[in-house]
């Protein structure tokens, strides 16, 4: 390939140009989009769904939060999985994504918050992280959460191999024994169908979901906001008439360009004392 075409895009020329966003791989972690430019910005670890780390949709979030001025990473946790198999949730070392928070708090751009953003498992996996740090003294919870689409109780394993339409003969039930997630090498506090105690979270929360949901229906949102409303607090809730578990395009713009507000409010640079 040509020399210039591998030129940085933080280079003085490429920045002369207008760009959205910029991409940096970071080892061992994954792929960061980021504005262009050396100031510190709000940092978010983005989680997907039961589509896999391969499917695109997290990039694609994580480029729309880079354009509107918040940093974003994409966290691949699914077990295995590739461009044809979105891979399994089941046993997901939640610590391991704890993990991965506090190394995007540490990069040198990040305001020294950060958040996390999950959409359908992978919100029910960012409700859990935050929860789970929270009552572990010896970890920094996310300093705000967002989550699209997120059920209200801890769900069973999911593995994208044994997924089957109904009226197909592979078809079978979940089985609820298999459990999704594991902390510190253990799952017995995350058993499939117990309730996620958001209220145990301290910090902000913004809830969204389309009011016809057929996957996670939006009255678990709903829960999740009233279980979090405790000591007068109350969760940003955006709830979409008409719209099912993958919103439309408009609502989409609206959603997104919400929760990047909510971002920029709740993960705003650390004072540094007088």
């Amino acid at each position: 390939m040509e020399k210039d075409l591998l030129q940085s895009p933080n280079s003085a020329s490429a920045s002369a140009k207008i760009q959205p966003f910029v991409m940096v791989d970071i080892p061992g972690l994954g792929r960061l989009y980021e504005p262009p430019g050396d100031r510190c910005v709000p940092h978010v670890l983005v989680l997907h769904g039961s589509e896999g780390a391969w499917s695109g949709f997290a990039h694609l979030q994580a480029a729309s939060f880079a354009a509107r001025g918040i940093a974003a990473l994409p966290l691949g946790y699914s077990m295995g999985g590739n461009l044809w198999n979105a891979g399994a949730i089941e046993n997901v070392p939640i610590d391991k994504t704890a993990e991965a928070l506090d190394a995007l708090r540490r990069l040198p751009r990040s305001t020294g918050k950060v958040g996390v953003y999950g959409v359908s498992r992978g919100a029910e996996h960012a409700l859990l992280l935050a929860v789970l740090m929270t009552v572990d003294d010896s970890m920094h919870e996310p300093d705000a959460v967002a989550v699209h689409a997120p059920p209200d109780v801890i769900c069973g394993a999911f593995d994208a191999k044994e997924w089957r339409d109904p009226g197909d003969p592979g078809w079978r039930a979940w089985d609820p024994s298999r459990r999704a997630w594991t902390w510190k090498g253990a799952s017995d506090t995350l058993l499939p169908s117990q309730p996620i105690e958001i209220q145990q979270y301290a910090g902000p929360l913004l809830i969204s979901a389309g009011e016809n949901d057929t996957t996670w229906s939006s009255a678990m949102a709903k829960r999740l906001g009233n279980r979090y409303a405790t000591d007068g607090r109350a969760a940003e809730q955006l709830i979409f008439p008409g719209e099912g578990h993958v919103l439309s395009a408009e609502a989409t713009m609206v959603r997104d360009a919400r929760i990047s507000a909510f971002f920029a409010e709740h993960l705003v640079p650390q004072r540094t004392p007088l």
